[in-house]
């Protein structure tokens, strides 16, 4: 026969077990209503999506990964609306994700910028999706700046309006720095306001100022930057899943699922949310020309240009960099 004391200690640890129980069911619980919750909401932001049609041909794409295991994608903005059957990139990115330091860098190539295309000759570099698709973009990439990226993600500028009043539907807060209305669609006033997708489209794509196309990078890496900080915010995480279902029939692209997640809760989980961008031609490396077979042009000093993306890329200085020429 049990004593009182034995009694006491056995439900003391009837009493730790349980709370040990406790502790793993919690977790689990959480996750299975996560679970049910992304889908729900992944389902209704396709059901959003429908009413605009969707990329759907194939694209080859010979992607090379990084041996450091940063992972490279090429962002591509190109406007259906222009009903060309293949159309020139409005925008041009790398964007780089680096799992071992939780860092993010951005690189917007200049649409105008003048460089060999391979089997081309010299174009604008947002020609070569019109003439080969995104893996001729890749190619020229690679054989001009030296670098390698491993995925795309190429995205109708349609689906972008649908995108931010998905995910923001009160709007992001935007610094308009000064009035904006030829070319875009739309009159924007300047001040510090919250835009709608299409307002912030409008935003965008700007250039019909002094700045012309470099006004319209800065505005982009700036939005990008934005839409990233809300988004890894805690109601940005909660309006995730609906997000992903929207944008889906509107990107195609190469990047897995497993990928996408796991970028993702990495970078929940970072305290790092700061976007380090770059833009191509860096200042004091470019011309304008004009040249019959392509009109107003950037002509670049390729090397140069080539040496500050893989610097910026990589995390080499400009400055050791030299050092390390200097002194091999």
């Amino acid at each position: 026969m049990k004593t009182t004391n034995q009694k006491t200690r056995v439900s003391k640890r009837k009493t730790k077990k349980k709370r040990k129980f406790l502790f793993f069911l919690i977790p689990f619980l959480l996750i299975a209503g996560a679970g049910a919750y992304f889908i729900y909401e992944y389902q209704a932001g396709l059901k959003l999506s429908q009413s605009v049609a969707a990329i759907d041909e194939d694209i080859e794409f010979n992607g090379v990964s990084d041996l450091t295991g940063k992972v490279n994608v090429l962002l591509l903005g190109v406007d259906a609306r222009e009903n060309e059957e293949v159309s020139r990139t409005d925008t041009i990115m790398i964007a780089q994700y680096d799992p071992e330091h939780n860092t993010t860098k951005l690189v917007s190539i200049m649409r105008d910028t003048y460089i060999n295309i391979p089997n081309y000759g010299q174009y604008k570099i947002n020609s070569a999706n019109a003439l080969g698709g995104p893996e001729l973009l890749r190619q020229t990439i690679s054989e001009n700046f030296g670098v390698d990226v491993q995925y795309y993600a190429l995205v109708n500028f349609e689906a972008f309006s649908q995108v931010i009043d998905t995910a923001f539907p009160d709007g992001v807060e935007v610094e308009v720095e000064k009035a904006m209305e030829k070319n875009i669609g739309i009159r924007l006033e300047p001040g510090l306001q919250k835009l709608n997708g299409d307002q912030l489209l409008g935003y965008v794509r700007f250039r019909a100022d002094a700045e012309s196309d470099f006004g319209r990078v800065r505005r982009q890496q700036e939005v990008m930057e934005i839409l990233t900080n809300e988004l890894v915010s805690v109601q940005g995480v909660l309006k995730s899943p609906r997000l992903l279902g929207t944008i889906q029939p509107y990107i195609q692209t190469n990047i897995d699922n497993p990928t996408v997640l796991s970028i993702a809760s990495s970078l929940l989980l970072s305290d790092n949310m700061e976007v380090d961008t770059l833009r191509i031609p860096v200042d004091d490396s470019f011309e304008d020309r004009r040249y019959p077979n392509a009109g107003l042009v950037l002509e670049i000093d390729v090397e140069k240009n080539k040496q500050e993306i893989q610097n910026f890329l990589s995390g080499t200085s400009v400055e050791a960099s030299a050092e390390v020429e200097v002194n091999p």
